[in-house]
């Protein structure tokens, strides 16, 4: 039973997995971050270009 518990604390397979997964999910949090900070921006730009073009006279 010792020797189980020993080779089950050195192995080191299933770590990657872990690791893939975390750096997935910190990547996932950063692009929804990224996109929501820029979201306001971009709908700013637009609603102030919409704004410009709606007041030029059309002939």
């Amino acid at each position: 039973m010792k020797n189980l518990f020993a080779r089950f604390a050195k192995d080191e397979s299933g770590a990657t997995a872990i690791e893939y997964g975390l750096i997935a999910g910190l990547i996932s949090v950063a692009v929804v971050t990224i996109l929501g900070t820029m979201g306001g921006s971009i709908s700013t730009v637009f609603s102030t270009i919409n704004t410009k073009l709606s007041a030029v006279p059309t002939t």
